[in-house]
């Protein structure tokens, strides 16, 4: 059965989160609390940092439920 799959964009980078594989660490919500918070609904405001701050974020997610891919620009 596949996972569930969460999307969240800026336009430039998508987040993807996987509920099912979260640990719940919460290690991106204290290092990047503006963006991933889990008392709000999304609990993800990609609006609230910058593209490579978010990314830096993602990385260090440790059961891998985050991870992003870069948007392709639009010619």
């Amino acid at each position: 059965m596949p996972l569930k799959t969460h999307r969240y964009t800026n336009g430039e980078v998508t987040v993807f989160w996987k509920p099912e594989i979260c640990t719940h660490s919460a290690i991106c919500f204290k290092g990047l609390p503006q963006v991933f918070d889990p008392r709000r609904t999304p609990w993800i405001e990609m609006d609230k940092a910058s593209t490579e701050q978010i990314i830096e974020q993602v990385k260090k997610c440790p059961s891998g439920a985050l991870s992003y891919f870069m948007n392709e620009e639009k010619i």
